[in-house]
């Protein structure tokens, strides 16, 4: 399978280009024989634009994942739509964890556009940050299967949650994707922790992360696939750009064989 991940430029507040930028990346990706495509967390408004997020709240049946569906079958590729600020009032035909609010809320969708799974970040995040006031966590796992694989999802700060990721394990993922909006200083954090899930659970781990500048902070981009050894597949730097993977899903069973941790856990 060939995994993109759509490192977009996201300008504060401008939701339409954003959602254009993220449409056309789908498009370049399916021209390079991606079969999924992953896009950074709260890619339509900015994760830090905190002061849009109720004037661009929308239900998953709203214009963004509307536009992004149409993308996926246009081009006849999967797609992670990783994420949008969702209001949970609105939204109609998934469960909600409360009947108003707003949420981080990523959905995968396959090749026709239809919703496979769907998730709401857990841990949100609250150091110099207003996300964990504005939000409403998720309660349930994002979990989703795609031609085969299955993919896990999370979002970010759920990064330095390890037990979340043992949960998706537990429940057979071969593939995680962790769509993002990290910052400048903590560059260091960024390359270890997604690196340290790999490793521990012996899957794959694909971070998608966002560029570009805010008022109060600047993404750090660098969006990497790990294999499940913690080796690199594929980076980049801070700068927009497509990073392309292809991931051999057989690897998961086979590192699990050859190194058997995973069989050596005591419960």
């Amino acid at each position: 399978m060939r995994l993109a991940l759509a490192q977009l430029e996201i300008e504060s507040g401008a939701v339409e280009a954003n959602r254009e930028r993220a449409a056309a990346a789908i498009g370049e990706a399916a021209d390079r024989d991606a079969d999924l495509v992953a896009l950074p967390e709260i890619f339509n408004v900015g994760y830090f634009s905190f002061d849009a997020y109720q004037r661009a709240a929308e239900p998953v049946e709203g214009p963004t994942l509307t536009a992004i569906a149409e993308a996926a079958r246009e081009h006849g590729v999967g797609v992670l739509a990783g994420s949008i600020v969702e209001d949970l009032a609105e939204t109609e035909e998934i469960p909600t964890p409360a009947d108003e609010g707003l949420a981080n809320t990523s959905v995968l969708f396959d090749r026709d556009g239809n919703r496979l799974a769907f998730y709401r970040k857990h841990h949100l995040f609250g150091y110099e940050s207003a996300e964990a006031q504005m939000l409403v966590p998720g309660e349930s796992l994002g979990i989703g299967e795609f031609e085969g694989a299955t993919v896990g999802m999370t979002t970010c700060y759920d990064l330095r949650f390890p037990e979340l990721y043992r949960q998706i394990a537990e429940r057979g993922a071969d593939l995680v994707l962790v769509p993002s909006a990290w910052p400048y200083p903590r560059v260091e954090h960024w390359k270890l922790l997604p690196r340290a899930r790999a490793v521990e659970n012996q899957f794959f781990v694909a971070t998608v992360n966002g560029s570009g500048d805010f008022e109060d902070a600047s993404l750090l981009g660098r969006s990497t696939a790990y294999d499940p050894w913690g080796t690199t597949l594929a980076s980049t730097d801070d700068d927009p750009d497509l990073v392309l993977a292809d991931v051999d899903l057989d690897r998961v069973e086979a590192v699990r064989e050859e190194f058997p941790a995973w069989r050596d856990r005591r419960l």
